[in-house]
Parts: C-alpha cells; sequence; structure tokens
C-alpha cells in the first residue's frame, strides 16, 4: 500500500505541481490581453501566426513541462494557430533529454535526435497550416473571452481572480486524470509495456504512438528508458516522443470544447508519430543518428 501511495498519488503531485505557475501565467497573460491591451496588440499576435510552426517548434524542444499546456490554452483562445500547436506537440518531449544525458548517450546523439524532432515538427506545422487554409478558406478566429464564458469565471472581479479560477479548475482536473493514470501504470508494470513493443517493427511504432498520448510525464520516462535499456528501435521511441505532449493534450481536451476538433488533431498525433517514427528506422536516419 504504501508503495502504490508513493506511486501513484506522491508522483501525480510531483507531475503537476510545476505545471501550475504556467498555467496561472499564461491565464494571466490571457486575461490581460482580453481586458487590457489594445486591438493592435491582438491584431500582432494573429499576423504572427503564419511564423507560428517555426517559433513554437524551437519552444518545443527545451526540456519544460508547462510549454504544452500553454500552447493548449493559447490555441483554444485563439492566439496560435492548430500548426504551431502540432509543431509544439511534436517537438516537446517531457522527460526525454534529462534521460538520455544521464543514461550516457553520446552528444551526437542527442543532438541529432533534437534536430530531427525539431525540423520534422516544424515542416508538419506548417504544412497543417496551408493545408487548413486552402480547405477551410479562414483563418481561425481570435474569441478569448469564449473560454471565460465557459468556464464561468467572473471576469468581472478582476484578471487575477479569473485567472486563478481558470488554473484551480484545470490544475483539479489534471491531477484527478494523473492519479487515474498513475494507477493503471502501476498495476500493468512497465515491463509488461516493454515486451509488448520489443521487436515488433511497425507494430511497435504504432503502439508507441498510441501510448505517447497519455497525458503523463511516465509516458516519456518509460519510452526513454526501454531505448536506452535496448528494448525498442530509436524508432519506436520517437514514435511515441511525437506523439506525446505531456499535460498539453489534457488541457486541450478539458478547455477546448470543440470535440471533433479535439479528435482531429488527436489523430494528426498519432499519424505523425507513428509515420515520423517509422521514417528514422526504415530510412536509417536512426542508425546515422545514432
Amino acid at each position: 500500500m504504501p508503495e502504490f501511495l508513493h506511486e501513484v498519488f506522491l508522483h501525480g503531485l510531483l507531475d503537476t505541481l510545476p505545471i501550475i505557475p504556467f498555467l496561472f501565467l499564461t491565464y494571466l497573460l490571457m486575461e490581460f490581453i482580453e481586458h487590457k491591451a489594445s486591438d493592435k496588440t491582438t491584431a500582432f499576435l494573429k499576423r504572427s501566426g503564419p511564423f507560428g510552426p517555426l517559433i513554437g517548434g524551437t519552444l518545443g524542444i527545451v526540456p519544460q513541462c508547462g510549454f504544452s499546456s500553454v500552447a493548449s490554452n493559447l490555441y483554444c483562445g485563439g492566439i496560435i494557430t492548430p500548426g504551431t500547436l502540432i509543431a509544439i506537440f511534436l517537438s516537446c518531449s517531457d522527460e526525454m533529454l534529462p534521460i538520455l544525458i544521464s543514461s550516457s548517450i553520446g552528444a551526437r546523439t542527442v543532438f541529432g535526435i533534437l534536430i530531427f524532432k525539431l525540423v520534422s515538427a516544424v515542416i508538419v506545422g506548417f504544412a497543417v497550416d496551408i493545408v487548413l487554409r486552402l480547405v477551410l478558406k479562414r483563418e481561425r478566429r481570435i474569441d478569448i473571452d469564449e473560454l471565460c464564458e465557459s468556464d464561468n469565471c467572473h471576469c468581472e472581479r478582476g484578471i487575477l481572480f479569473s485567472a486563478l479560477h481558470h488554473t484551480v479548475s484545470i490544475t483539479v482536473f489534471i491531477l484527478i486524470i494523473t492519479f487515474a493514470i498513475n494507477a493503471l501504470i502501476f498495476f500493468i508494470g512497465e515491463e509488461n509495456l516493454a515486451l509488448v513493443m520489443y521487436d515488433k517493427p511497425v507494430i511497435s511504432h504504432l503502439l508507441a504512438a498510441l501510448f505517447g498520448l497519455i497525458p503523463n510525464c511516465a509516458a516519456s520516462v518509460a519510452l526513454t528508458t526501454f531505448y536506452t535499456d535496448g528494448l525498442i528501435t530509436m524508432g519506436t521511441m520517437l514514435a511515441g516522443l511525437f506523439s506525446g505532449s505531456g499535460i498539453g493534450l489534457l488541457v486541450l481536451v478539458r478547455v477546448n470544447k470543440n470535440l471533433k476538433e479535439n479528435l482531429t488533431l488527436i489523430l494528426l498525433l498519432v499519424l505523425f508519430g507513428f509515420s515520423l517514427g517509422l521514417l528514422a528506422d526504415v530510412t536509417g536516419i536512426a542508425a546515422l543518428i545514432a
């Protein structure tokens, strides 16, 4: 029982606490944009959208647990484009970098993985935005106030209170889901998860891409550890790390009320994660990096 409490609840708290400042500052910024910033500021954010995938993909590779959640909130507020969100999700890797470094993986390999993730994320992000513009024939509109109305945050009480309300609401939701995910992984066992993906080309890439969707740093920790232990290929690891976006997906599903849009984004993450991971192994990119 003590081990269960430690693995499920203590780890859940430790995973969630560092994210809270990111959430609060993001909501504070969004409230400021809605209530205080001029129309010129909002117009500037919208005009910078076409460059979003490059900026987002670059920032995403920095190992920070809260950036994907920030991106989800900015996307739900209409501030960044779908391609920018996808680029951030594809480039971020939660705990991958510190685990690779601590496992004595060579600097050349680590650098190669980061570059491959960055280039892939930026290209895909730009492609997503271009395709959506051609299909939809219009830009996604900025509508931050809808977030406040749907969450009943009492904006009239000030931006600090409203930002705190949003933060508490999302944090409670994240904690509940994180506890449930940790409990599931605890009972299944990481060793059993590794065996499912061991020595199964293509299938392992798809399973890893689906496993990466788990909105918890445990996914990136497990996948990277499996790779450093020689249980899965680099491409399989990358498939899961591409589709994985940590808490970002959890925040997206909680805040964005458009179910069809959420499912489309999740499907794209799995598709790109699987394809890019398989591409790395089949074309020899993984071997070149290693």
